[in-house]
């Protein structure tokens, strides 16, 4: 097993994993899930912010006043990454600023989150940063309010591959399971910096994300991309290894997924729109502090092959503590725009700066 994925549990068979309904899992949407899917337990003692300098003074800003704000919070229920979410429900961290949200589990494109969300169907949401940028050039009324982790997308392969690194992918198949994915931009990207062509030195196919191991088991691929939890679940399996992920080099301090609000949500209602970044930021730091209490809360989105062990193992291996806000946010989107246009899915006339100004938010400057 690869070096970064020593998270308990016994080793699981592959076509285990398929005939126990992983699969199943991910090809259909969870469906609509509101705050009342969870009953809250009392609201969580604080968080200890000495470990997040940058959160302390924002986390003392007074709670609403008034009834509680009813908001809507879109987000991908099978996204292990976005632990937080059940936690910030059933932990009370909503509650704790004044906060009624229901959680819609969006399976549809991100340009149609991004129309919900700006259009007032949805008040916030989360997604991937390299799923969201490009969409986001086009002008939608989301503002980007904080980063929320990194970690979570892996290169995938089969231990007697001959593939070691990402180098090796040069002259490859890769399977994937979206040609516009963030994971194969993120890979694209590395690429690139290796000085290796990811448009012609690289040939992506397309496969159902759940399948993306039986195109390498059949010989298809060399390779494959994964997101968590099949990524870190396959892992389980010796017959395959690690060849990179987005927490390797620099990427291990950036964060890869982000927390959108409603432009006019963070116009007319600023302190709202602070609310909800700060209740997230404290449950993500509570994820980082408590990964076990956490793996339960995030439980029953879980696939049913996944044990608490695994994601307890995920929730440590991605990286909670990590959720830039302000100017320390506007650099990271900055920074990953111009990795976009390395691999030209930015035009190279796009000022990044312009670009990362018109989009970030800085909620607690209110």
């Amino acid at each position: 097993m690869n070096k970064n994925n020593k998270r308990g549990g016994s080793s699981l068979d592959r076509r285990h994993l398929l005939q126990a309904g992983l699969a199943a899992a991910f090809a259909a949407p969870l469906g609509a899930l509101g705050a009342q899917a969870f009953a809250p337990q009392a609201i969580a003692p604080g968080v200890d912010l000495s470990e997040f300098p940058l959160c302390r003074t924002a986390a003392d800003s007074p709670a609403l006043t008034g009834g509680p704000r009813k908001l809507k919070l879109s987000w991908n229920a099978g996204a292990v990454c976005l632990a937080p979410v059940p936690v910030a429900i059933e932990h009370g961290f909503f509650q704790k600023h004044n906060l009624d949200v229901d959680l819609v589990n969006y399976s549809g494109s991100t340009d149609q989150l991004l129309e919900a969300i700006a259009t007032g169907k949805s008040d916030a949401g989360l997604g991937m940063a390299l799923r969201w940028l490009k969409p986001l050039e086009q002008g939608f009324d989301v503002k980007i309010a904080a980063g929320t982790h990194g970690g979570c997308m892996r290169v995938l392969t089969r231990t007697d591959s001959g593939v070691a690194k990402l180098a090796d992918l040069k002259g490859k198949i890769v399977a994937v399971g979206d040609l516009a994915g963030p994971d194969k931009n993120f890979f694209s990207i590395q690429l690139a910096r290796l000085g290796i062509d990811p448009v012609k030195d690289v040939d992506w196919r397309a496969y159902p994300g759940n399948l993306l191991n039986v195109a390498v088991e059949k010989g298809e691929v060399q390779a494959f991309l994964s997101s968590d939890p099949l990524g870190y679940l396959w892992l389980k399996d010796s017959q395959y290894k690690e060849v990179a992920s987005n927490l390797d080099g620099e990427y291990r301090d950036k964060s890869c997924c982000i927390l959108g609000l409603r432009g006019s949500l963070v116009r007319e209602e600023p302190q709202v729109a602070r609310a909800i970044t700060q209740a997230l930021l404290d449950a993500a730091m509570f994820t980082s502090q408590n990964p076990s209490v956490t793996a339960k809360s995030f439980q029953p989105y879980a696939p049913k092959t996944a044990t608490l062990a695994d994601i307890e193992g995920m929730v440590r291996y991605h990286t909670h503590h990590h959720h830039p806000v302000g100017e320390v946010l506007k650099r990271e989107l900055k920074a990953y725009a111009d990795d976009l246009k390395s691999v030209q899915v930015f035009k190279q006339s796009t000022d990044t700066a312009k670009f990362a100004e018109r989009i970030y938010v800085d909620v607690f400057a209110v």
